[in-house]
């Protein structure tokens, strides 16, 4: 199996309380296994406030809705021993 890596890297977002704001990540490979987002060293499940997806089979997205001043912090995506933050 190949050795997923990160192809294009989170980028720092700027947003106002209240609105959603989306981070993509592409990676190398399809159907990257072993990924995972964090929020300040904690981990991110998909649910109503977190939107998780995978676009095109390569590009990683999170997406947090109505962020409020708690959400502040840095995102981090990883695949295997790679990392991006923002």
């Amino acid at each position: 199996e190949p050795d997923v890596t990160i192809v294009s890297g989170l980028k720092d977002m700027v947003v106002f309380e209240g609105d959603d704001v989306t981070f993509r990540c592409q990676v190398s490979h399809e159907n990257a296994r072993d990924v995972e987002w964090k929020l300040q060293d904690v981990a991110l499940q998909n649910n109503e406030m977190n939107e998780i997806s995978v676009e095109k089979g390569k590009i990683h997205t999170l997406t947090l809705r109505k962020v409020t001043e708690q959400d502040v912090g840095t995102i981090t995506f990883r695949v295997g021993p790679h990392m991006s933050t923002a």
